[in-house]
């Protein structure tokens, strides 16, 4: 969701300016394919790794001695970071205790005290504008290269999937906590459902640490055309790959759901304690479904009643509506880019 900001920055600084980013490095890949940063820095200090801690992050941008820090994250730590780092101008939302730490602190949108739900797209923009830079486009935008495109062919052909376009990718897992996940359950019998019913390959997306959640809806639905990544050398390459084969996905609120919308692809969002307002984004094509609750948008990694209620009410069969009426609208239109792809 940081895509157009990068964008609008590029845009501003010009092609001579060095733009570097500093972000976990399992999304190094993410960006391959686009020019907006000419170098990544990563960062991950709960790796336990030292060339991806806080003092490994602080020699580098002190050695590097960088005119700003644009800081897309609320975290005090990340405004810390930027002064340690030496960064001349240092500019954040002036939240969370960090304001003494920016030389340019920008105010968040308020309502009395509270702060205001915006999307987090817009928020991010809103930071560019301070910088300079002009208005840009919400819309989300990634790259695959053809080295991604080639792993995902070798995906399509090693699983004998069709490739007359019609493979929906459903995605069920969530690293930001529990609370987002769709049932296991519920992702097998929507499986099985899209292909008795839509004549359509189902493939199950999953990382590094969702192999067996993968395998296990693969297994439970029961059907010899639902596969699942589990035995691939998984990859957000690879999975920028996938989908631009597939015709829509079935996702949770995770980053996937945003690499389809970036990518052009037809999205059923499964919304579980996220409040919409963070993740609406005119790129977004396709339904957010939500269960109509009171605790609805609560924010917690792990459900604080216990029942889960908001993503285990989302049943297979209302998702299955929504995805028929995508097929629907979206079979013309993925016919003429499979045959782009094959020519």
């Amino acid at each position: 969701m940081a895509t157009p900001t990068l964008r609008a920055v590029r845009r501003h600084f010009g092609p001579s300016a060095r733009i570097v980013g500093i972000l976990r490095p399992q999304l190094a890949e993410l960006l391959h394919g686009s020019d907006w940063l000419d170098a990544q820095l990563p960062f991950d200090p709960k790796s336990g790794k030292k060339e991806f801690g806080r003092l490994s992050l602080v020699g580098h941008m002190r050695r590097q001695r960088f005119d700003m820090a644009l800081l897309l994250t609320n975290s005090l730590h990340t405004a810390a970071m930027a002064w340690l780092g030496g960064a001349r101008q240092r500019v954040g939302y002036a939240r969370d205790g960090r304001s003494l730490l920016l030389t340019n602190p920008v105010q968040a949108a308020c309502d009395g005290r509270q702060f205001r739900p915006v999307p987090m797209v817009e928020s991010y923009l809103a930071l560019a504008r301070a910088i300079g830079c002009q208005e840009e486009s919400l819309q989300l935008e990634l790259n695959v290269t053809a080295a991604e495109r080639t792993q995902a062919e070798r995906v399509w052909r090693d699983l004998g999937l069709r490739t007359d376009g019609r493979v929906v990718i459903l995605n069920s897992s969530g690293a930001y906590g529990a609370a987002k996940l769709w049932p296991a359950e519920h992702c097998a019998t929507l499986a099985r459902l899209i292909v008795e019913q839509l004549n359509h390959d189902v493939l199950v997306l999953c990382g590094p640490d969702e192999r067996d959640t993968a395998c296990q809806i693969a297994a439970q639905a029961g059907s010899s055309r639902v596969f699942s990544l589990a035995a691939q050398n998984v990859s957000l390459g690879l999975t920028k790959g996938c989908l631009t084969r597939c015709r829509l996905m079935v996702s949770t609120d995770s980053g996937p759901r945003h690499i389809a919308a970036a990518l052009g692809k037809p999205v059923v969002t499964l919304l579980g304690p996220t409040l919409p307002v963070w993740i609406e984004n005119p790129s977004v094509r396709g339904p957010m479904l939500r269960a109509e609750l009171d605790c609805l948008g609560c924010g917690k990694r792990i459900c604080p009643l216990g029942h889960h209620r908001c993503m285990r009410e989302l049943t297979p069969e209302r998702v299955l509506r929504e995805v028929a009426a995508l097929v629907h609208t979206t079979t013309i239109v993925a016919a003429q880019e499979e045959m782009a792809w094959q020519r």
